[in-house]
């Protein structure tokens, strides 16, 4: 069922992704600052355990000048019983002005063992209305960690310098 239910979840997504594509205007020139700090509230849903949770998420990104890339660092903490804790590199594309992708590798761990860290990956986008240097928009991520995936839709608040 969890499988069912992370395949149509994508496929809507990805369905909204082609619309939104179509109406935009590919001449639009890039406006995009050149510094970003992010932030996100969702709830998670995790696949292997059938549970949900909150999480948030920080991040800092530096978009490359006349470039549709950007590089960054990025945190997640998600409140459960387990303290889950995500740290990554950040490589996104910003597919058109206000949608972007983020694909983040990097290292997860649990609050009561710190030192027992496990290699993750996390895939993120965000559609982003702007309200002068802030932006807001829906995010949706969906992380692998070795012994679970997780979902979540949820909230991005960013701050372009």
């Amino acid at each position: 069922m969890t499988g069912k239910l992370l395949f149509f979840i994508l496929l809507c997504f990805s369905f909204q992704t082609v619309v939104i594509a179509q109406e935009h205007d590919h001449h639009e020139e890039e406006h995009h600052p050149a510094h970003e700090i992010g932030f996100s509230v969702s709830p998670v849903y995790f696949t292997g355990e059938g549970e949900f949770s909150v999480a948030t998420h920080i991040h800092y990104t530096y978009n490359f000048p006349e470039s549709k890339f950007g590089l960054g660092l990025g945190y997640e903490r998600i409140f459960d019983e387990h303290k889950h804790n995500f740290i990554g590199a950040e490589f996104s594309y910003r597919i058109i002005h206000p949608l972007s992708l983020s694909l983040s590798p990097g290292v997860a761990f649990e609050g009561e063992h710190p030192d027992d860290k496990e290699f993750a990956l996390h895939f993120e986008t965000v559609y982003e209305f702007e309200f002068g240097v802030f932006h807001l928009g829906p995010v949706f991520e969906v992380a692998w960690h070795p012994e679970n995936y997780h979902i979540s839709l949820g909230l991005h608040i960013g701050l372009g310098l």
